[in-house]
């Protein structure tokens, strides 16, 4: 009897600890939601929009054939064309990470953060702060074969009863020695409330 009283009290002890005890703090009308699930909270700009072009331009790309060889790309901040605010940054971060997860590409540092780039080289090679052996050497950065640039716009129109926005996004690959643009796509969003 004993040991069965036991062998209970330890599956109890073990069952407790598996289960998730972790205080909750906070209000009582949050909760998480699939990140995936098609956000309708408004007609604006939103997260389901962001991952549906970062995946649709990601497909055209890989799929272009253009990207032999892993070549390096660097990318430039998206324009953003709209009335509204739309952090394009993360649109092309979302793109460049797919492209890497998918092998096809490889980055040199983009227009935004190649002046951080330039200035951990100057600390290396200029303070005499670090080991001569460690410090990256001036003049062996790899330089972009292709440019990636973009464009968002939108029409927006308006009724008594309905809002309706429509989104463009264009997205091109410029090839830096020609000049040519080796690969062009755009995807369209329409959106419509009904007040």
């Amino acid at each position: 009897m004993l040991a069965r009283f036991s062998f209970l009290a330890v599956v109890a002890v073990l069952a407790s600890g598996c289960a998730n005890t972790s205080p909750v703090i906070g209000g009582k009308n949050i909760s998480y939601g699939d990140t995936k699930a098609v956000e309708l909270v408004t007609n604006e700009f939103g997260s389901t929009d962001l991952q549906m072009i970062a995946e649709s331009m990601t497909r055209s790309l890989a799929q272009s054939g253009i990207l032999q060889g892993r070549p390096v790309v660097q990318v430039y901040d998206v324009k953003n064309k709209t009335s509204e605010y739309i952090d394009t940054r993360e649109i092309t971060t979302s793109i460049k990470t797919q492209l890497m997860k998918t092998g096809t590409a490889r980055f040199a540092s983009d227009n935004t953060d190649m002046q951080s780039q330039v200035d951990q080289l100057k600390l290396q090679n200029q303070s005499g702060l670090y080991k001569k052996s460690t410090v990256s050497k001036t003049g062996n950065m790899i330089a972009a074969k292709y440019r990636l640039e973009g464009s968002i716009s939108s029409i927006v129109k308006r009724s008594a009863d309905y809002k309706d926005v429509f989104y463009k996004f264009s997205l091109q690959l410029v090839d830096v020695e020609s000049g040519l643009a080796e690969w062009m796509d755009e995807k369209e969003i329409r959106k419509t409330t009904e007040r």
